[in-house]
């Protein structure tokens, strides 16, 4: 194969999607995405499940063509050149499927020769993390719980040191304290200036590892930003519990003349509101109109930016806290 990657002053980030689409029909599939990673990065891919995350990765890692648009890491064609880079990569997939007839060693071993990497330090630290026993990994693949099946290929992934870090809901399966590992270890690898795209539906993992945030919502990415900048946003968030039902109508109507204002969930006699700064003084000027019991405020949470999407959502795949 010619080698067309481009050198490295060339190449502006490790991992690129360029208005990548992928139509499959009926609204489903990717359209017209564009995202990138830098060199010791964590970028996060928020969003439910069939949303587009994991369509995106599988082009990504060059399983599928695109329809248009492009896909690159460290400078290559993914689709086209993918076994240039294939030693350069970790992936963890959104759904385990590990082969049969091997046993957990077995498998170890062909992904070793599959990358062509034997790195035994490596390897013992990561199956020592992960807590991955002699006796689990002397058993078959097939009889693994999904607990197991996830550690495992999360350690495959890892063992070779990778520099570019591709995971798809790599947590999916695995118990809190494993949870918590994960996490720990990916601010180890970032230290380390790994490159890595985070797959997830779940906030706090989100949220406590990555440096920018997209949200990807029908195949679209709706939003993208600095995951510092939503700490300190200018839009804050608050819960008001009125005196009766009245009260919160009229607080209601009265309220529609406040641009900024956006109504994210209402009960009996309270809601639950955001505004931004520049409105405060007139946010407080109608609630001392009418009859309010409580009023307390929080920071914006990357849930509430979240749903300011999917808010019309009943059911928007299960994101967790």
């Amino acid at each position: 194969m010619e080698n067309t990657r481009q050198s490295n002053d060339e190449v502006p980030h490790m991992i690129e999607v360029s208005h990548l689409t992928k139509d499959y029909g009926s609204g489903r599939g990717v359209f017209d995405v564009s995202l990138h990673v830098d060199k010791g990065e964590v970028f996060g891919f928020l969003g439910p499940n069939g949303a587009g995350k994991s369509t995106t990765i599988r082009h990504l890692m060059g399983f599928s063509k695109p329809d248009s648009g492009s896909t690159k890491i460290m400078g290559y064609e993914t689709f086209e050149q993918y076994s240039s880079i294939l030693n350069h990569i970790g992936y963890i997939p959104g759904e385990i499927a590990l082969p049969a007839g091997l046993t957990g060693w077995e498998f170890i071993k062909m992904m070793q020769d599959l990358q062509k990497i034997h790195n035994e330090q490596r390897l013992s630290d990561m199956l020592a993390l992960f807590e991955l026993e002699n006796t689990v990994l002397s058993g078959e693949t097939k009889r693994m719980s999904l607990g197991v099946k996830r550690k495992l290929a999360v350690v495959t992934a890892f063992m070779s040191d990778p520099d570019v870090l591709i995971l798809d809901e790599p947590t999916s399966g695995l118990d809190p304290v494993m949870q918590e590992n994960f996490i720990q270890f990916i601010h180890e690898e970032k230290k380390r200036g790994k490159t890595i795209l985070l797959s997830s539906h779940i906030f706090s993992e989100i949220d406590s590892t990555c440096d920018r945030i997209a949200i990807i919502k029908d195949g679209k990415i709706v939003s993208e930003f600095i995951a510092n900048d939503l700490k300190h946003a200018s839009r804050k968030y608050y819960t008001v519990l009125f005196d009766n039902t009245n009260a919160k109508k009229r607080f209601l109507e009265e309220s529609k003349q406040i641009a900024s204002l956006c109504l994210i969930k209402e009960e009996a006699d309270s809601v639950f509101i955001s505004v931004e700064d520049l409105d405060l003084n007139l946010f407080i000027a109608q609630l001392s109109s009418v009859g309010v019991r409580s009023f307390s405020n929080r920071r914006e949470t990357l849930e509430d930016y979240f749903m300011q999407f999917y808010k019309e959502e009943k059911d928007f795949g299960g994101a967790l806290k």
